[in-house]
């Protein structure tokens, strides 16, 4: 496996291809472009991640970066201290999802978002020329520690206006929470004391980075928090991935809500609060849809990417926005994914409503997403993509980000891989069969 290099940061398996060399030069080359600020460094559990934060703080040093380390913390808590220490930017090492022998670098710019395409290509071009800064003894950056960066975190949740500790407090609630022994494992758990939930059970929060099961929180991947909590009858289940900034659900009854509804839970809680249009992308579920009409809004969608979600929120002026894998984007706080603020509203929400989150995961129609890769055989993505949008341009595809066909109460969504010789083919109908139908349909085309 090849180093992935995008706008965003970079990845790898650690040894292998990503290595201090790579992560030295990508590093020098965003301590370059920030011109000598301040940089906030945190990371999540994994094994190599403080080798690997040692490698990257004094390579920012070394250009004259002061660096802010904020240790093992979720990523959007990293994000809340760009916005506390009015830091010139954040560099997270964390793989996300990915397997426990991979790594990575990701970089927020100075307002706490991930980079755009413009700020991303400046970067890589900084480091493909690989001429740096370095300084000489007298102005290296200097080194701080932020051990309270997650507190000014949920202290600023706390604070919004439409979160009432207090209903929460009363409502009584006790809630598993499987953190894969990442980045959320203390950080969920004080989230939740701090919101006053009776009773708090930790499944896998040890911050060691040896995840137990797959640590995407996929449907799938979830089997044990949901036989504990229909064993012992817990309100909810809450599951984030390795840096805590996607959040899936598990209702009262051990079922799982899917990634798709946790954005939608969100959504609807916070049009009760501030009306206005919502965004996501555009392979997420009709059920953002749905909450958009139910609420009388509209729902724009983006292409994939989280900035990219964040910047159509910000161009049409929507309120709030989000991504289909379980990421609520609350600007209130940051631009940004954001697993605890998520439970925070969805704990709200179900405070509010006084119903169970099974009675409430109930209320809401059923979708259902069918993921679908396809071997192109030498063929050329583009070519493909391109035919099929004529192929089906009486349903006038959307070709923001590949090819996006809405049919009747279904739709297609295609897009090529960066990664691998594979067209990347989502399809959603209102039962599964539905969707693997539409999915067979374009299929069939393709060949």
């Amino acid at each position: 496996m090849s180093l992935m290099v995008s706008v965003s940061g970079i990845r790898g398996v650690f040894g292998e291809s990503l290595t201090p060399v790579n992560l030295m030069n990508y590093t020098a080359a965003f301590g370059t472009w920030i011109n000598k600020g301040t940089v906030i460094v945190g990371r999540d559990s994994r094994v190599t991640g403080e080798l690997c934060e040692r490698i990257v703080v004094a390579t920012l040093q070394s250009v004259g970066c002061d660096v802010v380390m904020v240790g093992i913390s979720p990523t959007p808590t990293i994000a809340m201290a760009v916005l506390k220490h009015q830091a010139q930017g954040a560099i997270i090492i964390s793989a996300s999802h990915n397997p426990e022998e991979w790594n990575a670098i990701k970089m927020l710019n100075a307002k706490s978002e991930f980079l755009d395409t413009t700020e991303g290509e400046q970067i890589l071009e900084i480091a493909e020329k690989g001429v740096f800064p370095y300084q000489t003894y007298q102005h290296i950056g200097m080194v701080s520690f932020d051990d309270k960066a997650l507190e000014y975190h949920v202290d600023k949740i706390l604070e919004l206006p439409y979160i009432d500790k207090k209903l929460i407090t009363d409502a009584r609630f006790s809630v598993v929470v499987d953190a894969v022994n990442g980045a959320g494992s203390e950080s969920i758990p004080y989230l939740l004391e701090r919101l006053g939930v009776k009773h708090v059970k930790r499944l896998h929060c040890t911050p060691n980075g040896l995840f137990p099961h797959n640590p995407e929180p996929l449907p799938e991947h979830l089997n044990e928090i949901c036989e504990v909590i229909k064993k012992k009858k817990f309100d909810l289940g809450v599951v984030v991935d390795p840096d805590a900034d996607r959040l899936a659900l598990v209702d009262d009854n051990g079922r799982v809500f899917g990634e798709e509804y946790t954005q939608a839970a969100a959504f609807d809680f916070y049009l009760g609060k501030k009306r206005g249009d919502i965004c996501t992308n555009l392979s997420s579920s009709m059920i953002c849809d749905y909450i958009a009409d139910w609420n009388g809004v509209k729902c724009f969608r983006s292409a994939v990417g989280e900035i990219n979600v964040v910047r159509k929120m910000q161009e049409t002026g929507s309120v709030i926005c989000g991504e289909g894998n379980g990421g609520v984007i609350n600007p209130d706080l940051h631009s940004g994914r954001d697993a605890l603020v998520g439970i925070a509203m969805i704990l709200q929400h179900l405070a509010e409503k006084k119903i169970s989150s099974s009675e409430y995961r109930s209320s809401l129609p059923d979708f259902h997403i069918v993921k679908t890769k396809i071997p192109l055989k030498g063929l050329d993505p583009d070519k493909v993509l391109t035919k099929i949008a004529h192929k089906f341009a009486k349903y006038d595809p959307d070709i923001t980000d590949g090819v996006k066909i809405n049919f009747d109460k279904s739709w297609a969504h295609l897009r090529k891989s960066n990664t691998e010789p594979i067209v990347r083919l989502y399809t959603e109908g209102t039962t599964p069969e539905e969707a693997k139908r539409v999915a067979a349909k374009v299929m069939k085309e393709i060949k």
